[in-house]
């Protein structure tokens, strides 16, 4: 080869390497040495555009003195890089095994958790949950559940009809009662939760969009008293023993004898949370049961009510303001 030995270039390059690395003081410092001699443009990688200016007898030895050098530049990263993360974790190491901070995070809606806790409440007393549309039939919504097509409550005021009344939002979760009956056989006690629809007059007690839960028990030989005890049972496992409850009879199409349920809030005196009674006959028989062996009891409690006596929420429109302040006070 000439003066100019293009292996001299090949050793320059190894030390340069060597000082580079050695001088690396951290991770960060070793992979801006590590590109600069064997990335894409790096020192020892461009030596190989020496070859085309080569004879045919000096490019097998130049080749091969390039690979030895690059080899050995990839030694001295690889030893520098084990050192530089050793000395990274000199001193005390975290233990992986202790659980993290976890940054602030919400939490269940009030409706939610009330929800939910109503739900376990009436699986302890034997009840297993169900669901059912939101958009209904005039079948189910009224006329298997002994509501005629004459009766106030199917009026087009007082309903969301969607298709030129056949179909309608739910004003009530007993229709899912009807869609139980229709694929079950009794004995059974279910529970279902769900929204329901009615254009009332908002208030402090009254929304057009609101949640319920429905109970419905089939079996042979119930009673009015099996009713009270399990709806007694539910509010004082809810509130507390000393809750005070009351039935006052009332009035629904679809069960007989019928009672309206309040609950007494703190300095608010009793407050409707829902209806119940006894299955009617023509309910039973609307749904294929035979009600001459077969007897049930049903009840609607309204989610948003029992929440506002748990959370001492005085008005139901907190619930669908989505208020941060609110929700934090009820957390």
């Amino acid at each position: 080869m000439s003066g100019d030995d293009p292996l001299n270039r090949v050793r320059a390059a190894l030390a340069e390497g060597e000082r580079a690395i050695a001088a690396a003081a951290d991770a960060s410092a070793l992979a801006v040495v590590r590109s600069s001699l064997v990335g894409k443009t790096g020192t020892v990688t461009l030596l190989m555009d020496h070859l085309r200016s080569l004879s045919k007898e000096e490019k097998p030895r130049f080749g091969a003195e390039v690979n030895l050098v690059k080899r050995q530049i990839e030694s001295l990263l690889a030893e520098r890089e084990a050192s530089v993360g050793k000395a990274a974790h000199v001193g005390p190491r975290e233990d992986l095994t202790l659980p993290g901070i976890r940054p602030a995070s919400g939490s269940l809606h009030p409706i939610t958790r009330t929800i939910r806790e109503v739900v376990r409440v009436f699986g302890t007393l034997g009840f297993e949950e169900t669901d059912g549309p939101e958009i209904e039939d005039e079948f189910h919504n009224f006329v298997a559940l002994n509501i005629p097509e004459h009766h106030p409550a199917r009026d087009e005021a007082d309903n969301f009809y969607v298709d030129a009344r056949k179909l309608l939002l739910r004003s009530q979760t007993s229709t899912i009662q009807i869609r139980t009956m229709e694929t079950r056989q009794p004995p059974l006690r279910v529970v279902a939760t769900g929204r329901v629809y009615r254009p009332d007059t908002v208030d402090a007690t009254h929304h057009y969009m609101f949640h319920q839960i429905e109970g419905l028990a089939l079996d042979e030989g119930l009673s009015m008293a099996d009713l009270k005890t399990t709806l007694l049972a539910f509010v004082r496992t809810l509130y507390g023993e000393d809750v005070n409850v009351r039935l006052r009879p009332s009035f629904f199409p679809f069960t007989e004898p019928s009672a309206e349920i309040d609950v007494e809030f703190p300095g608010r005196g009793f407050v409707e949370i829902g209806g119940c009674g006894m299955v009617d006959p023509a309910v039973l028989a609307a749904c294929g049961v035979d009600a001459t062996r077969w007897s049930g009891f049903a009840f609607g409690l309204g989610i948003e009510r029992l929440a506002m006596r748990r959370f001492a929420i005085p008005d139901i429109r907190r619930l669908t303001e989505n208020d941060v302040r609110f929700l934090k006070q009820v957390h």
